[in-house]
């Protein structure tokens, strides 16, 4: 078998995106549509087409796409912890591994998942703003240890920075899920928000894929880091033989 064990858990991410994460998506955009074609509607034909109960659904399975991309966050933010490039493993390798650094990710990791599970469950605005801000700092901390790769000369096209603000966005519609039935504004940034996310789930399609053909196995890894990226010098896109 070509895998190792690293291999195989880096593969967790794109095998939860593909599916689960992008066909909730297509749900849940259908579901809006419908509802919003509803809501528009004048009393008659049009409006009995579309079920009264589309609103509800389109709430749920909003709320669990939300998790989902919260959830897949947290579990490419701690491979990458772990497994990238200076993360645990290395620091364990070369001797440099803190416990108290360990500790201190272990520690956000739970806060962040309690933190967004309360959000979930709670109804009262203060709270909800709250526990929003303190999940979506804590995938922000957990996104600037060391194995977390950027791409930060290319910040433009990163795979990294579109699934942060993709999450964040996930999280603020979270929060105002119980707003936007009393208030047009509202509503209104929330289709503008989500629209913004969805053009960012396509780009995470496009980011994810460029970046996994780009990885090497990890038994690889010495050979294909040992050739030259470097697209100023003369011997580019060649390995020593």
């Amino acid at each position: 078998m070509l895998l190792n064990l690293a291999d195989i858990l880096l593969l967790i991410h794109p095998i939860l995106a593909c599916t689960f994460i992008f066909p909730v998506i297509g749900i849940v955009g259908y579901l809006a549509w419908q509802t919003r074609q509803r809501r528009l509607s004048a009393p008659g034909e049009t409006k009995g087409k579309i079920s009264p109960q589309v609103g509800r659904e389109h709430v749920a399975i909003g709320n669990l796409l939300a998790a989902g991309v919260v959830g897949i966050t947290l579990v490419a933010l701690a491979y990458g912890v772990t497994y990238g490039y200076q993360g645990f493993l290395d620091q364990a390798k070369d001797g440099k591994l803190s416990t108290v650094q360990v500790g201190f990710v272990v520690v956000m990791f739970i806060l962040t998942i309690i933190s967004f599970g309360i959000l979930m469950r709670t109804r009262s605005k203060l709270w909800r703003g709250i526990f929003a801000t303190l999940a979506g700092l804590g995938i922000g901390v957990l996104g600037w240890q060391p194995g977390i790769f950027h791409r930060n000369d290319e910040w433009y096209v990163s795979h990294y920075y579109f699934g942060i603000v993709a999450s964040w966005l996930m999280i603020f519609a979270a929060a105002i899920v119980q707003d936007i039935y009393q208030s047009k504004k509202w509503r209104r940034v929330h289709i503008i928000l989500n629209s913004l996310a969805l053009i960012l789930f396509i780009l995470q399609g496009v980011t994810g894929t460029r970046d996994l053909l780009e990885l090497p196995l990890s038994w690889q890894e010495s050979v294909v880091y040992s050739c030259n990226f470097d697209p100023k010098s003369p011997e580019f896109k060649t390995c020593p033989k």
